[in-house]
């Protein structure tokens, strides 16, 4: 089996690695000549990992139509950068090809998630991945645990079977809107997290915030349709407290450099835009749900809102019960 990587960041050159254990080769697609044959040539993606050799069954390439024959292809890409891919995935591509999803992001002010827009250019039998999962750690072969979750279960399976080794666990879920929304809201509870942390809020309170940002999860998910209970898997639960706790989530960082009242270059950062774009969508998600969400609110009047930190806590306090 060959199996395709939309994506030489982070995630998509880990999950590589990890998939190129279990299959023939890996395609890793990617946008600059340059670094696709650096990788060819040296074997190391010098820009994000340049000290871990990849295995030799990776191969780099910029054309989608050496993608064609591949059985798998994994999106790591930006949500930003979704609709643009599909489009010309749609002409390369058979109607057979298992796509996975593992953006954490949503569309605004659509407020579709990947899957959702995944559908609009082929069909539901997509399959979408989250965990409490950190490349860094991915690509170095640690043991680590995701879950995964589609509307076909026999794509599932065939997923699991490629990205399952002895240090990479995959559980599958039955519950896709409500795996996919975990990974959004999450990122909201790391930034609200973060905001705490840089305010130098005392801990006692930090982590009544982290709970109530678990139960808020719970009551989004649910008023969209999903499974209360994918809050408590690895993809809520598990990401939740990963990427609100971690010196390594960029959230969470995005967070503390707000609490801090520090100047964040919003056009020179990826992180801005994307954590902007979920803020807004669950937001409205909430609005539309009538569902009332302090974390949500906080989050939402510190940085879209430009909220002084201090103010918008006391609102945030005056609402946890």
């Amino acid at each position: 089996m060959n199996v395709g990587v939309i994506g030489a960041g982070s995630l998509g050159t880990a999950l590589a690695q990890t998939i190129a254990q279990n299959v023939d080769e890996v395609i890793l697609h990617l946008r600059r000549q340059s670094l696709a044959d650096d990788i060819n040539s040296t074997g190391f993606n010098s820009e994000y990992y340049p000290n871990v050799k990849l295995l030799d069954n990776i191969s780099a390439t910029c054309d989608l139509n050496d993608l064609k024959d591949c059985k798998i292809i994994f999106l790591s890409i930006p949500s930003s950068a979704f609709r643009t891919i599909l489009d010309d995935l749609r002409g390369v591509v058979s109607k057979d090809t298992i796509l996975v999803t593992t953006a954490k992001g949503i569309e605004y002010p659509s407020l579709k998630t990947m899957g959702n827009i995944i559908e609009e250019y082929f069909d539901d039998n997509y399959v979408s991945l989250s965990g409490p999962n950190f490349a860094s750690e991915i690509v170095l072969n640690l043991p680590t645990v995701s879950n995964i979750a589609s509307n076909n279960e026999r794509n599932a399976e065939t997923v699991k079977e490629v990205l399952s080794t002895n240090q990479f666990k995959v559980k599958i879920i039955d519950d896709v809107v409500g795996l996919e929304i975990c990974g959004i809201i999450k990122n909201i509870n790391a930034i609200a997290n973060g905001i705490c942390e840089g305010m130098n809020v005392n801990e006692n309170a930090r982590y009544g915030v982290l709970t109530k940002g678990f139960e808020d999860t719970i009551k989004i998910i649910e008023s969209i349709g999903g499974n209360a209970a994918t809050a408590s898997e690895y993809c809520g639960f598990g990401d939740l407290v990963l990427t609100s706790t971690s010196f390594e989530s960029r959230n969470h960082t995005l967070g503390m450099l707000y609490g801090q009242r520090l100047i964040v270059d919003e056009k020179a950062s990826g992180i801005v835009f994307e954590g902007k774009n979920s803020i807004m969508a669950i937001k409205d998600i909430c609005d539309n749900n009538g569902i009332e969400s302090v974390i949500v609110d906080f989050v939402h009047d510190v940085i879209v809102g430009h909220a002084l930190p201090k103010i918008a806590f006391r609102k945030l306090w005056a609402g946890i019960e």
